[in-house]
C-alpha cells in the first residue's frame, strides 16, 4: 500500500505500533536508552531509516481520581480474565510522584498511552521531529 503524503519521523502503525527516523531513534537513546527497544523495519518505497520502537517500562501511575473518567471490567461483563482491569480511561492523568526517573513508558493497566517527560518532549520537538502529539497529563 502506498499512501500519498510526506514520511514522518514518528508515526503510529497498527495496532499502535510506534515507528521512528533514525534521528528520533538517537533522542530515544539519549535520554532514554534503559526504557526502549528499536527494532529495524523497511518501509516499502523509502529509502530513509526506520525502526520500531518498542517501550519496555510500565508505571503503575494511572491517577483514577483526577482521570475525567475510568471504567473497569466487571463480572457482568462476561470477560473474567479481565475483571478488575482497565476497560477504558478519558481524560487520563497520571500521578507523577510514581514516575520516578522514567523519560518514557506505558502506563500499567492502560498501555494504549506512551508517555513521555517533558525533557524528551523538549528534544523531540529541538529536532523539528514530525508526526509527534503532545498532550499534559
Amino acid at each position: 500500500m502506498k499512501l500519498a503524503g510526506q514520511p514522518l519521523d514518528f508515526s503510529q502503525a497498527a495496532f499502535g505500533i510506534p515507528i521512528v527516523h533514525v534521528r528520533v531513534e538517537s533522542v530515544f537513546i539519549e535520554l532514554a536508552k534503559n526504557d526502549v527497544q528499536f527494532f529495524p523495519v523497511e518501509i516499502e518505497g523509502c529509502s530513509d531509516q526506520y525502526r520500531i520502537l518498542n517501550v519496555t517500562r510500565v508505571v503503575k501511575c494511572i491517577d483514577d481520581h483526577a482521570s475525567e473518567e475510568v471504567r473497569y471490567w466487571k463480572p457482568e461483563d462476561g470477560r473474567p480474565e479481565k475483571t478488575g482491569q482497565y476497560r477504558a480511561v478519558y481524560g487520563l492523568r497520571i500521578a507523577p510522584s510514581k514516575v520516578d526517573d522514567a523519560k518514557v513508558f506505558r502506563t500499567w493497566g492502560w498501555t494504549v498511552a506512551l508517555i513521555v517527560s517533558e525533557q524528551l518532549k523538549d528534544a523531540l520537538e529541538s529536532v523539528g521531529a514530525t508526526g509527534t502529539k503532545f498532550k499534559e497529563v
